[in-house]
């Protein structure tokens, strides 16, 4: 029989990739910019651009050498204000080119990234900016009155700020100033007193560069993640922790410098920081920047005119995507898309099937984490896609699955249990929390292992599934059952658009669970709770059936479209309080 000690998973992986990468380069993780700027130093780095009604959709572009020395300016001033190597700096941005600057140009410095989501509420993004002790940020002007809205309950002295316009074509620049930055709320008149403006910065410290020695071993990143208690946590990683998950990415998928990378997941989470703008940064390809994945209508304008190659994405976008009209009617093709990456939820099969005809090109399911930054397995993308399955853990990745009973004993192959993982991406552990940290990082048999909290199974094959969460986990009637199983074969049925399930108190059995359904119908679909039983019923055991359905406009999601199974059963309670 086989075991994980024997990794079968490497008998499975494409012709080319290698068992181990090791040893990885002894170099900080902004050394793939300066090297990507050396070697290629014209060649295209971001795609900023917007659709007007007068122009159409236009575009600037910035270069490798440009973002190369726009980063040492901006890190020469921040070492120059007093930032010390280790320090934080927050970076309050959706997907825009001074994100990217700040990111390099924090590295550079000596500093540590701490991203967070720009639309998150005050109350929010003032723990983060607290937790990670950040003395500096750097914001765009649409948020910039939230930053200073906390700023007095911070240890915030200074905000450098951003235009989204900063980086559109003169045209585009002028139009935008006219129509849309005052309506919009990107127009600051002022700033307060010490801030500054980032085109002030780079102008004033065109040429300077940052004395700092950065390792691999180095914090880099704090990303903050939610985790299994819904207390915002800061997953510590090294410059050495991400250089080499790149590189496994790098190996596994085997893309060209020639790539167009689609940027529409965000960076300010580690899917879209590491698998697409630190791993296009290492080939010297091209991004383009999608500051709002949520507006279908700007990601299809953007595949239409810019033709990316390589798209890393969630499985509520692609899903999107398959049903906008602009795609089903044929207006747009999908057809310069070879390769996806879908990540942060369930692939369900029927969106991968469409996608793949729609675009002639591979959607690969993966799996990561912010606590892994960021990828751990991936399908490989020459070889063969298993329905349903995360696929094959990246080099010199090692994996096991332990009982959920002890957390120790190994369950053999084809057996469900916690997913634990060791490899050089693993993080340092979470900021200030030792005991959570002790709770996902055990030592045994002398390596640090990280317990995902991940119900899965591994097929003889070596490809890994996700069967759930060990806390969205219910029990019905004595039997274990898996949400994410059930919204697979609800997904299935023609007429769903989405789902979400979850387990809720019982209304009527107090101390037991129902399962509820939550449905959004494609546009002039219909269905009826008999219907969705009844398919349900073909695939799945009668404990497994919901017994409760809703149908909803829109399913709640987190930053990166992952459905929020804890909002839907929030939406329950009130509910029920609403009807006392």
């Amino acid at each position: 029989m086989v075991t994980y000690v024997d990794r079968p998973w490497l008998k499975k992986y494409d012709q080319g990739v290698p068992d181990s990468l090791k040893p990885y380069p002894n170099t900080p993780l902004h050394n793939f910019l300066m090297e990507s700027a050396r070697r290629a130093p014209a060649n295209t780095a971001l795609i900023t651009n917007l659709h007007l009604p007068v122009l159409g959709r236009v575009d600037k572009n910035l270069t490798y050498a440009e973002l190369d020395a726009q980063s040492d300016a901006l890190a020469a001033m921040l070492v120059d204000k007093g930032l010390k190597k280790g320090d934080r700096v927050a970076l309050v941005m959706p997907n825009i080119a001074a994100f990217v600057i700040g990111f390099y140009a924090v590295l550079k410095a000596g500093g540590v990234v701490a991203a967070t989501n720009p639309t998150y509420p005050p109350e929010k993004l003032q723990y983060q900016i607290n937790d990670c002790d950040a003395e500096f940020v750097i914001a765009m002007s649409l948020f910039y009155n939230t930053v200073k809205k906390i700023q007095p309950k911070t240890k915030v002295k200074q905000v450098i700020v951003t235009n989204v316009k900063e980086y559109f074509p003169g045209a585009g620049k002028l139009l935008f100033t006219l129509a849309k930055e005052k309506k919009d709320g990107h127009r600051v008149e002022s700033l307060a007193a010490g801030d500054v403006w980032l085109q002030d910065v780079l102008t004033q410290y065109a040429g300077q560069k940052p004395n700092v020695n950065v390792t691999p071993e180095d914090l880099a990143l704090f990303q903050y993640t939610g985790g299994t208690t819904g207390i915002s946590k800061a997953a510590m990683s090294t410059h050495g922790a991400l250089v080499a998950n790149t590189l496994q990415m790098t190996a596994v998928l085997q893309p060209k410098p020639t790539e167009v990378f689609l940027g529409a997941i965000p960076m300010f989470h580690v899917f879209g920081m590491v698998a697409v703008l630190s791993v296009a940064i290492q080939l010297a390809s091209s991004i383009v920047l999608i500051p709002n994945a949520r507006d279908l209508n700007d990601v299809i304008g953007a595949i239409d005119k810019y033709k990316p190659t390589l798209f890393h994405g969630v499985p509520a976008l692609y899903n999107g995507i398959n049903n906008h009209p602009d795609i089903t009617s044929g207006k747009v093709s999908l057809q310069s898309i070879r390769l996806c990456v879908s990540g942060s939820a369930p692939l369900p099969p029927a969106t991968k099937r469409e996608f793949e005809r729609l675009s002639g090109g591979k959607l690969l399911e993966g799996f990561g984490m912010s606590e892994a930054p960021t990828a751990t397995h991936v399908n490989p993308p020459f070889g063969e896609n298993r329905t349903g399955s995360i696929g094959l853990p990246l080099p010199d990745m090692e994996m096991r699955i332990v009982s959920l009973d002890d957390g120790d004993t190994e369950v053999p192959a084809g057996e469900v249990g916690e997913l634990i993982m060791s490899g050089p991406q693993v993080m340092k552990g979470y900021h200030g929390m030792p005991t959570e940290t002790a709770n996902v990082l055990r030592e045994k048999d002398g390596k640090i292992w990280l317990y995902t909290g991940d119900i899965a199974r591994m097929d003889e094959d070596g490809y890994f599934y996700i069967v759930d969460r060990k806390k969205d986990m219910a029990l019905i009637g004595g039997y274990n059952v898996y949400p994410a199983a059930v919204e697979k074969v609800l997904k299935d049925h023609p007429a769903v658009l989405e789902v979400g399930v979850a387990a809720v108190p019982h209304p009527e059995k107090e101390g037991q669970e129902a399962l509820k359904a939550w449905i959004v119908l494609k546009p002039d679909q219909t269905a009826t709770e008999k219907e969705l039983i009844d398919h349900c019923s073909q695939q799945l055991a009668r404990y497994e059936i919901p017994t409760r359905f809703a149908f909803i406009q829109e399913l709640p999601k987190s930053d990166v479209l992952k459905t929020l199974r804890r909002e839907l059963v929030r939406m329950e309670m009130e509910e029920r309080e609403t009807q006392k």
